[in-house]
Protein backbone atom coordinates (compact mmCIF):
# COMPACT_ATOMS: atom_id res chain seq x y z
CA UNK A 1 0.00 0.00 0.00
CA UNK A 2 1.58 3.09 -1.34
CA UNK A 3 1.20 5.76 1.76
CA UNK A 4 4.41 7.70 0.43
CA UNK A 5 3.03 10.79 -0.64
CA UNK A 6 3.51 13.97 0.89
CA UNK A 7 0.07 15.12 0.96
CA UNK A 8 -0.60 11.42 2.72
CA UNK A 9 2.05 11.50 5.29
CA UNK A 10 1.16 15.67 5.87
CA UNK A 11 -2.45 14.15 7.37
CA UNK A 12 -1.02 10.74 8.92
CA UNK A 13 1.25 13.20 10.72
CA UNK A 14 -1.88 14.05 12.34
CA UNK A 15 -3.39 11.06 12.99
CA UNK A 16 -3.43 9.99 17.20
CA UNK A 17 -2.13 6.92 16.86
CA UNK A 18 -0.17 7.10 13.22
CA UNK A 19 1.86 3.71 13.89
CA UNK A 20 -0.76 1.68 15.05
CA UNK A 21 -2.96 2.97 11.80
CA UNK A 22 -0.68 2.34 9.52
CA UNK A 23 -0.13 -0.74 10.49
CA UNK A 24 -3.15 -1.50 10.22
CA UNK A 25 -3.39 0.01 6.64
CA UNK A 26 -1.03 -2.51 5.77
CA UNK A 27 -3.15 -5.31 7.05
CA UNK A 28 -5.74 -4.08 4.71
CA UNK A 29 -3.92 -4.29 1.66
CA UNK A 30 -3.08 -7.63 2.37
CA UNK A 31 -6.29 -8.68 2.31
CA UNK A 32 -8.11 -6.58 0.18
CA UNK A 33 -5.48 -4.95 -2.10
CA UNK A 34 -7.79 -3.05 -4.20
CA UNK A 35 -8.69 -0.61 -1.37
CA UNK A 36 -6.99 2.32 -2.07
CA UNK A 37 -5.51 5.08 0.03
CA UNK A 38 -6.00 8.48 -0.58
CA UNK A 39 -6.71 12.22 1.14
CA UNK A 40 -9.69 14.30 0.94
CA UNK A 41 -11.73 16.84 3.38
CA UNK A 42 -14.37 15.17 5.01
CA UNK A 43 -17.71 17.01 6.09
CA UNK A 44 -19.79 16.39 8.86
CA UNK A 45 -23.31 16.31 10.09
CA UNK A 46 -22.71 19.65 11.72
CA UNK A 47 -20.99 21.59 8.85
CA UNK A 48 -17.14 20.94 10.42
CA UNK A 49 -14.61 19.34 8.05
CA UNK A 50 -11.27 17.61 8.32
CA UNK A 51 -8.83 17.01 6.29
CA UNK A 52 -8.83 12.98 5.86
CA UNK A 53 -7.60 9.45 4.76
CA UNK A 54 -10.01 7.86 2.75
CA UNK A 55 -10.01 3.71 1.47
CA UNK A 56 -11.87 3.55 -1.94
CA UNK A 57 -12.48 0.33 -3.77
CA UNK A 58 -15.42 -2.38 -4.85
CA UNK A 59 -16.51 -5.25 -3.16
CA UNK A 60 -16.96 -8.33 -4.77
CA UNK A 61 -20.89 -9.79 -3.36
CA UNK A 62 -22.23 -13.09 -4.88
CA UNK A 63 -25.93 -12.93 -5.20
CA UNK A 64 -28.13 -15.37 -6.74
CA UNK A 65 -25.43 -17.31 -8.85
CA UNK A 66 -23.87 -13.75 -9.73
CA UNK A 67 -20.81 -11.71 -9.15
CA UNK A 68 -21.53 -7.98 -8.41
CA UNK A 69 -18.79 -4.95 -7.58
CA UNK A 70 -20.27 -2.54 -5.18
CA UNK A 71 -18.35 0.53 -5.25
CA UNK A 72 -17.63 1.66 -1.84
CA UNK A 73 -15.50 4.53 0.10
CA UNK A 74 -14.43 4.32 3.89
CA UNK A 75 -13.15 7.44 5.63
CA UNK A 76 -10.75 7.03 8.71
CA UNK A 77 -11.09 9.09 11.76
CA UNK A 78 -7.91 10.53 13.10
CA UNK A 79 -8.74 8.09 15.97
CA UNK A 80 -8.13 5.35 13.39
CA UNK A 81 -8.15 2.52 14.12
CA UNK A 82 -9.26 3.20 17.74
CA UNK A 83 -12.79 4.53 16.04
CA UNK A 84 -14.67 3.01 13.07
CA UNK A 85 -15.03 4.43 9.60
CA UNK A 86 -17.96 5.89 8.27
CA UNK A 87 -18.59 3.72 5.55
CA UNK A 88 -20.05 4.63 2.10
CA UNK A 89 -21.80 3.37 -0.66
CA UNK A 90 -20.26 5.49 -4.10
CA UNK A 91 -22.45 4.53 -6.83
CA UNK A 92 -22.08 5.13 -10.45
CA UNK A 93 -23.73 7.04 -12.75
CA UNK A 94 -25.89 3.89 -13.73
CA UNK A 95 -26.62 2.61 -9.88
CA UNK A 96 -29.44 3.66 -7.31
CA UNK A 97 -28.94 2.99 -3.75
CA UNK A 98 -31.52 0.36 -2.33
CA UNK A 99 -32.44 2.17 1.08
CA UNK A 100 -32.80 -0.79 3.61
CA UNK A 101 -31.76 -2.30 7.34
CA UNK A 102 -27.84 -1.62 6.69
CA UNK A 103 -28.03 1.50 4.30
CA UNK A 104 -29.12 4.62 4.22
CA UNK A 105 -30.72 7.10 1.48
CA UNK A 106 -27.81 8.84 1.06
CA UNK A 107 -25.71 5.43 1.02
CA UNK A 108 -23.98 5.88 4.42
CA UNK A 109 -23.74 2.10 6.07
CA UNK A 110 -24.20 0.79 9.26
CA UNK A 111 -23.41 -2.39 10.91
CA UNK A 112 -23.55 -4.00 13.79
CA UNK A 113 -19.58 -4.58 13.81
CA UNK A 114 -19.39 -0.63 13.62
CA UNK A 115 -21.90 0.19 16.49
CA UNK A 116 -19.54 -2.62 18.83
CA UNK A 117 -16.35 -1.50 17.53
CA UNK A 118 -13.60 -2.39 19.78
CA UNK A 119 -10.12 -2.08 18.32
CA UNK A 120 -8.12 -4.66 18.16
CA UNK A 121 -10.80 -7.40 17.93
CA UNK A 122 -12.49 -5.03 15.51
CA UNK A 123 -10.69 -4.46 12.13
CA UNK A 124 -11.58 -3.19 8.62
CA UNK A 125 -10.54 -6.86 7.11
CA UNK A 126 -13.33 -7.95 9.26
CA UNK A 127 -15.68 -5.54 8.80
CA UNK A 128 -15.67 -6.02 5.11
CA UNK A 129 -16.32 -9.54 5.68
CA UNK A 130 -19.39 -9.21 7.03
CA UNK A 131 -20.36 -5.85 4.81
CA UNK A 132 -19.70 -8.93 1.97
CA UNK A 133 -21.94 -11.22 4.03
CA UNK A 134 -24.69 -8.57 4.85
CA UNK A 135 -24.54 -7.27 0.96
CA UNK A 136 -25.25 -11.12 -0.22
CA UNK A 137 -28.43 -11.09 1.78
CA UNK A 138 -29.94 -7.80 0.98
CA UNK A 139 -28.07 -5.68 -1.90
CA UNK A 140 -27.74 -2.22 -1.44
CA UNK A 141 -27.42 -0.99 -5.03
CA UNK A 142 -29.23 -1.92 -8.50
CA UNK A 143 -28.49 -1.21 -11.70
CA UNK A 144 -31.25 2.06 -13.35
CA UNK A 145 -34.21 0.61 -15.49
CA UNK A 146 -33.69 1.39 -19.07
CA UNK A 147 -35.10 0.20 -22.23
CA UNK A 148 -32.04 -2.63 -22.63
CA UNK A 149 -31.62 -3.21 -18.70
CA UNK A 150 -34.87 -5.25 -17.90
CA UNK A 151 -33.06 -8.35 -16.51
CA UNK A 152 -34.13 -9.11 -13.12
CA UNK A 153 -30.88 -10.24 -11.79
CA UNK A 154 -29.11 -7.24 -13.14
CA UNK A 155 -31.66 -4.76 -12.06
CA UNK A 156 -31.66 -6.64 -8.22
CA UNK A 157 -35.23 -6.53 -7.95
CA UNK A 158 -35.37 -9.33 -5.40
CA UNK A 159 -36.78 -7.79 -1.84
CA UNK A 160 -37.23 -10.15 0.63
CA UNK A 161 -40.49 -10.20 2.80
CA UNK A 162 -40.39 -6.38 2.66
CA UNK A 163 -42.95 -3.67 1.57
CA UNK A 164 -42.85 -0.17 0.89
CA UNK A 165 -45.41 2.44 3.03
CA UNK A 166 -44.71 5.96 3.59
CA UNK A 167 -42.46 4.70 6.52
CA UNK A 168 -40.02 3.78 4.16
CA UNK A 169 -38.85 -0.24 4.07
CA UNK A 170 -40.68 -2.64 6.85
CA UNK A 171 -40.96 -6.18 7.21
CA UNK A 172 -44.24 -7.43 6.85
CA UNK A 173 -44.57 -8.47 10.44
CA UNK A 174 -43.29 -5.76 12.34
CA UNK A 175 -45.27 -4.74 14.95
CA UNK A 176 -47.17 -1.59 15.43
CA UNK A 177 -46.37 -0.37 18.97
CA UNK A 178 -42.16 -1.19 19.53
CA UNK A 179 -40.53 0.53 22.23
CA UNK A 180 -36.78 0.61 22.27
CA UNK A 181 -34.69 1.36 25.56
CA UNK A 182 -31.33 1.82 24.54
CA UNK A 183 -28.66 1.52 27.71
CA UNK A 184 -28.26 -0.58 30.62
CA UNK A 185 -28.31 -0.38 34.14
CA UNK A 186 -30.83 0.59 36.61
CA UNK A 187 -32.16 3.13 34.65
CA UNK A 188 -32.64 1.01 31.72
CA UNK A 189 -34.12 -1.87 33.42
CA UNK A 190 -36.76 0.59 34.91
CA UNK A 191 -37.80 2.27 31.69
CA UNK A 192 -38.20 -1.37 30.60
CA UNK A 193 -40.26 -2.57 33.45
CA UNK A 194 -42.61 0.74 33.65
CA UNK A 195 -43.55 1.06 30.15
CA UNK A 196 -44.35 -2.56 30.33
CA UNK A 197 -46.37 -2.13 32.77
CA UNK A 198 -47.93 1.38 31.79
CA UNK A 199 -48.26 0.78 27.92
CA UNK A 200 -49.70 -1.39 25.93
CA UNK A 201 -46.89 -2.58 23.53
CA UNK A 202 -46.45 -5.22 20.85
CA UNK A 203 -42.96 -5.35 21.97
CA UNK A 204 -40.11 -3.90 23.81
CA UNK A 205 -36.39 -4.32 22.93
CA UNK A 206 -33.76 -3.57 25.02
CA UNK A 207 -30.44 -2.65 24.02
CA UNK A 208 -27.35 -2.97 26.27
CA UNK A 209 -24.90 -0.52 24.80
CA UNK A 210 -21.86 -1.79 25.07
CA UNK A 211 -19.87 1.68 25.51
CA UNK A 212 -22.44 3.03 27.92
CA UNK A 213 -21.00 3.07 31.56
CA UNK A 214 -24.71 2.25 32.33
CA UNK A 215 -24.97 -1.85 31.75
CA UNK A 216 -26.33 -4.48 33.22
CA UNK A 217 -30.10 -5.99 33.25
CA UNK A 218 -29.67 -7.32 29.99
CA UNK A 219 -29.14 -11.13 30.90
CA UNK A 220 -31.81 -11.15 33.53
CA UNK A 221 -34.26 -10.08 31.11
CA UNK A 222 -32.73 -12.38 28.86
CA UNK A 223 -32.74 -15.51 31.55
CA UNK A 224 -36.36 -14.59 33.01
CA UNK A 225 -37.81 -14.03 29.32
CA UNK A 226 -40.45 -11.68 30.20
CA UNK A 227 -43.25 -11.53 27.39
CA UNK A 228 -43.19 -9.13 24.63
CA UNK A 229 -39.27 -8.17 25.57
CA UNK A 230 -36.37 -8.72 22.78
CA UNK A 231 -32.84 -8.44 24.99
CA UNK A 232 -30.04 -7.75 22.22
CA UNK A 233 -26.67 -5.82 21.74
CA UNK A 234 -27.33 -4.34 18.05
CA UNK A 235 -29.15 -1.29 17.11
CA UNK A 236 -30.75 -2.50 14.39
CA UNK A 237 -32.94 -4.43 16.57
CA UNK A 238 -35.02 -1.35 16.77
CA UNK A 239 -35.75 -0.74 13.79
CA UNK A 240 -39.14 0.63 13.42
CA UNK A 241 -39.92 1.72 16.74
CA UNK A 242 -42.36 4.09 17.43
CA UNK A 243 -40.70 5.61 20.81
CA UNK A 244 -36.74 5.16 21.25
CA UNK A 245 -35.55 5.94 24.57
CA UNK A 246 -31.99 6.92 25.15
CA UNK A 247 -30.32 5.98 28.76
CA UNK A 248 -26.55 5.12 28.10
CA UNK A 249 -24.66 6.99 29.57
CA UNK A 250 -20.73 7.05 30.04
CA UNK A 251 -20.68 8.98 33.37
CA UNK A 252 -17.10 9.17 35.51
CA UNK A 253 -16.89 11.36 38.59
CA UNK A 254 -12.64 11.36 37.66
CA UNK A 255 -12.97 13.41 34.85
CA UNK A 256 -13.62 17.23 34.54
CA UNK A 257 -17.23 18.16 34.03
CA UNK A 258 -16.90 19.06 30.32
CA UNK A 259 -14.59 16.21 29.43
CA UNK A 260 -17.52 13.93 31.43
CA UNK A 261 -20.36 15.47 29.11
CA UNK A 262 -17.89 15.05 25.97
CA UNK A 263 -17.65 11.54 26.50
CA UNK A 264 -21.42 11.29 26.28
CA UNK A 265 -21.65 13.42 23.06
CA UNK A 266 -18.95 11.05 21.79
CA UNK A 267 -21.19 7.54 22.77
CA UNK A 268 -24.23 9.46 21.07
CA UNK A 269 -22.01 10.07 18.10
CA UNK A 270 -21.80 6.08 17.34
CA UNK A 271 -25.38 5.59 18.16
CA UNK A 272 -27.90 8.66 17.24
CA UNK A 273 -27.42 8.50 13.78
CA UNK A 274 -28.19 4.88 13.73
CA UNK A 275 -31.27 5.06 15.79
CA UNK A 276 -32.90 7.73 13.94
CA UNK A 277 -32.08 5.90 10.40
CA UNK A 278 -33.66 2.58 11.78
CA UNK A 279 -36.32 4.20 12.87
CA UNK A 280 -37.24 7.69 11.19
CA UNK A 281 -40.95 8.31 12.59
CA UNK A 282 -40.15 7.46 15.59
CA UNK A 283 -40.19 9.96 18.76
CA UNK A 284 -36.49 10.04 20.38
CA UNK A 285 -36.86 10.75 24.26
CA UNK A 286 -33.54 11.36 25.82
CA UNK A 287 -32.77 10.49 29.36
CA UNK A 288 -28.57 10.71 29.52
CA UNK A 289 -27.07 13.38 31.72
CA UNK A 290 -27.25 16.16 31.21
CA UNK A 291 -30.50 15.85 29.57
CA UNK A 292 -31.13 19.25 28.80
CA UNK A 293 -27.76 19.17 26.67
CA UNK A 294 -27.79 15.69 25.59
CA UNK A 295 -31.19 16.02 24.32
CA UNK A 296 -29.80 19.25 21.62
CA UNK A 297 -26.96 17.11 21.35
CA UNK A 298 -29.63 14.26 19.69
CA UNK A 299 -31.33 16.13 17.88
CA UNK A 300 -28.42 17.71 16.26
CA UNK A 301 -26.92 14.57 15.56
CA UNK A 302 -30.34 12.61 14.62
CA UNK A 303 -31.30 15.09 11.32
CA UNK A 304 -34.77 14.68 13.13
CA UNK A 305 -37.43 17.86 13.38
CA UNK A 306 -37.07 19.19 17.56
CA UNK A 307 -40.95 18.00 17.96
CA UNK A 308 -39.96 14.49 17.33
CA UNK A 309 -36.32 14.88 19.96
CA UNK A 310 -37.03 15.37 23.61
CA UNK A 311 -35.91 14.73 27.25
CA UNK A 312 -37.39 13.50 29.86
CA UNK A 313 -36.23 16.91 31.80
CA UNK A 314 -38.90 18.36 34.28
CA UNK A 315 -41.61 15.75 33.66
CA UNK A 316 -41.04 13.71 37.17
CA UNK A 317 -41.12 17.03 38.93
CA UNK A 318 -43.96 18.26 36.94
CA UNK A 319 -45.85 15.50 37.94
CA UNK A 320 -44.79 15.79 41.56
CA UNK A 321 -46.22 19.16 41.55
CA UNK A 322 -49.35 18.46 40.02
CA UNK A 323 -50.14 16.08 42.63
CA UNK A 324 -48.92 18.12 45.63
CA UNK A 325 -51.49 20.82 44.56
CA UNK A 326 -54.36 18.47 44.13
CA UNK A 327 -53.82 16.69 47.38
CA UNK A 328 -51.85 18.47 49.61
CA UNK A 329 -52.85 22.09 48.69
CA UNK A 330 -56.82 21.91 46.87
CA UNK A 331 -55.52 23.62 43.77
CA UNK A 332 -56.73 21.25 41.13
CA UNK A 333 -55.17 23.00 38.04
CA UNK A 334 -52.13 21.59 35.61
CA UNK A 335 -48.96 23.02 36.91
CA UNK A 336 -45.56 22.27 35.49
CA UNK A 337 -41.93 22.91 36.41
CA UNK A 338 -40.23 24.51 33.23
CA UNK A 339 -36.39 25.62 32.28
CA UNK A 340 -33.11 23.96 33.44
CA UNK A 341 -33.48 20.58 35.20
CA UNK A 342 -30.96 22.60 37.90
CA UNK A 343 -31.59 24.80 40.44
CA UNK A 344 -32.78 27.29 38.09
CA UNK A 345 -36.30 25.63 37.63
CA UNK A 346 -39.68 26.59 38.43
CA UNK A 347 -43.40 26.21 38.42
CA UNK A 348 -46.01 27.63 36.13
CA UNK A 349 -49.51 27.10 36.73
CA UNK A 350 -52.26 26.77 34.17
CA UNK A 351 -55.62 29.18 33.67
CA UNK A 352 -57.86 26.23 32.79
CA UNK A 353 -59.10 23.93 35.67
CA UNK A 354 -57.97 19.94 35.27
CA UNK A 355 -61.82 18.87 34.07
CA UNK A 356 -61.72 21.59 31.43
CA UNK A 357 -61.24 20.16 27.87
CA UNK A 358 -60.15 23.27 26.28
CA UNK A 359 -56.28 23.83 25.63
CA UNK A 360 -54.49 24.29 28.62
CA UNK A 361 -52.45 27.77 28.75
CA UNK A 362 -49.80 28.88 30.88
CA UNK A 363 -51.21 31.73 33.31
CA UNK A 364 -49.05 34.65 33.68
CA UNK A 365 -46.87 35.40 37.07
CA UNK A 366 -49.31 36.71 39.47
CA UNK A 367 -48.73 37.46 43.47
CA UNK A 368 -51.30 35.02 43.96
CA UNK A 369 -50.26 32.12 41.98
CA UNK A 370 -46.32 32.71 43.37
CA UNK A 371 -47.21 32.04 47.44
CA UNK A 372 -48.98 28.89 46.39
CA UNK A 373 -46.47 27.49 44.10
CA UNK A 374 -43.82 28.02 46.52
CA UNK A 375 -45.04 26.58 49.09
CA UNK A 376 -45.43 22.95 46.59
CA UNK A 377 -41.91 23.39 45.68
CA UNK A 378 -41.12 23.37 50.08
CA UNK A 379 -43.74 20.24 49.94
CA UNK A 380 -41.61 18.30 47.25
CA UNK A 381 -38.11 19.07 48.40
CA UNK A 382 -36.05 16.03 49.54
CA UNK A 383 -37.42 13.81 46.70
CA UNK A 384 -34.87 12.94 44.31
CA UNK A 385 -34.99 11.78 41.24
CA UNK A 386 -33.99 7.82 41.57
CA UNK A 387 -34.04 5.37 38.79
CA UNK A 388 -37.42 4.03 39.35
CA UNK A 389 -39.28 7.01 39.74
CA UNK A 390 -37.61 8.33 36.08
CA UNK A 391 -38.61 5.08 34.28
CA UNK A 392 -42.44 5.95 35.54
CA UNK A 393 -42.32 9.34 34.44
CA UNK A 394 -40.85 8.02 31.20
CA UNK A 395 -43.28 5.35 30.85
CA UNK A 396 -45.76 8.10 30.97
CA UNK A 397 -44.40 10.01 28.40
CA UNK A 398 -43.83 7.13 26.29
CA UNK A 399 -47.74 6.64 26.67
CA UNK A 400 -48.81 10.12 25.72
CA UNK A 401 -46.97 9.08 22.35
CA UNK A 402 -48.24 5.57 21.69
CA UNK A 403 -52.24 6.22 23.04
CA UNK A 404 -51.75 9.96 20.56
CA UNK A 405 -53.37 10.85 23.82
CA UNK A 406 -52.44 14.70 23.44
CA UNK A 407 -51.39 15.13 27.33
CA UNK A 408 -49.14 18.18 28.20
CA UNK A 409 -45.87 17.30 29.61
CA UNK A 410 -42.83 19.64 30.55
CA UNK A 411 -40.14 17.86 28.28
CA UNK A 412 -36.61 19.42 27.04
CA UNK A 413 -37.45 20.58 23.71
CA UNK A 414 -35.68 23.13 21.49
CA UNK A 415 -36.81 26.47 23.46
CA UNK A 416 -35.50 29.00 20.42
CA UNK A 417 -38.44 31.76 19.89
CA UNK A 418 -40.06 30.81 23.35
CA UNK A 419 -41.10 33.77 25.68
CA UNK A 420 -38.52 35.71 23.83
CA UNK A 421 -35.27 33.02 23.63
CA UNK A 422 -33.18 34.18 20.88
CA UNK A 423 -30.34 31.03 21.28
CA UNK A 424 -30.48 27.70 20.15
CA UNK A 425 -31.03 25.46 23.63
CA UNK A 426 -32.69 22.88 24.72
CA UNK A 427 -34.88 22.74 28.32
CA UNK A 428 -38.24 22.36 29.92
CA UNK A 429 -41.33 23.32 28.51
CA UNK A 430 -44.88 22.64 28.85
CA UNK A 431 -45.70 20.36 25.54
CA UNK A 432 -48.72 18.78 23.96
CA UNK A 433 -47.10 15.59 23.82
CA UNK A 434 -48.60 12.67 21.15
CA UNK A 435 -48.38 10.53 17.97
CA UNK A 436 -46.07 13.25 15.89
CA UNK A 437 -44.15 14.42 18.72
CA UNK A 438 -44.32 17.74 21.08
CA UNK A 439 -45.80 20.34 20.24
CA UNK A 440 -44.99 23.63 22.78
CA UNK A 441 -47.73 25.75 24.90
CA UNK A 442 -47.54 29.43 23.72
CA UNK A 443 -45.11 31.82 25.91
CA UNK A 444 -46.25 33.96 28.94
CA UNK A 445 -44.79 37.06 30.39
CA UNK A 446 -42.70 35.39 33.72
CA UNK A 447 -41.87 37.21 36.86
CA UNK A 448 -38.65 38.90 37.23
CA UNK A 449 -37.08 36.48 39.18
CA UNK A 450 -38.49 33.02 37.41
CA UNK A 451 -37.06 35.43 33.86
CA UNK A 452 -34.01 36.41 35.30
CA UNK A 453 -33.46 31.74 36.23
CA UNK A 454 -34.46 31.38 32.98
CA UNK A 455 -31.75 33.63 31.35
CA UNK A 456 -29.06 32.80 33.25
CA UNK A 457 -29.70 28.93 31.75
CA UNK A 458 -29.99 29.97 28.43
CA UNK A 459 -26.58 31.26 29.08
CA UNK A 460 -25.23 28.27 31.13
CA UNK A 461 -26.74 25.55 28.10
CA UNK A 462 -25.54 27.90 25.46
CA UNK A 463 -21.64 28.02 26.65
CA UNK A 464 -21.75 24.44 27.48
CA UNK A 465 -23.01 23.51 23.95
CA UNK A 466 -20.26 25.48 22.44
CA UNK A 467 -16.84 23.83 24.17
CA UNK A 468 -18.48 20.73 22.68
CA UNK A 469 -17.84 18.77 19.30
CA UNK A 470 -20.29 17.67 18.09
Amino acid sequence: MDLGSEETQRILSKYKFRDVAVEELQKIHRKYAGMKPSTGTYTFSDGTQKDLLKLNGVLPVNYEGRSYNFPIQLWLMDSFPFTPPICLLTPTSNMVIREGKHVDARGRIYLPGLHNWDHPKSSVSVLLTEMIAKFQEDPPLSAKATENAKDPHELLAFVSNLKINEGGVRHHDQPTNQVSVIGGGDLGMACVMSILSKCKVDKLVFVDVAESSTKGGSTDLGIFSLPKVEVSKDLSASAGSRVVVVTANTWSSEQPYVSVVQTNVDLYRGIIPNLAHLSPNAVMLIASQPVDIMAHVAWRQSGLPPTRVIGAGCNLDSERLRHVLDINLNTHKPAWVIGELSDNKFAVISNIGLSSSAMPEIAPRSSSTKPLLDRAFELMKNRGQRSWSVGLSIADITNSVLTDKNKTHSVSTLAQGWGGIAAEVFLSLPCIMGANGSTRLAGVSLGKEEDSKLRESVTSLSNLMGQLRM
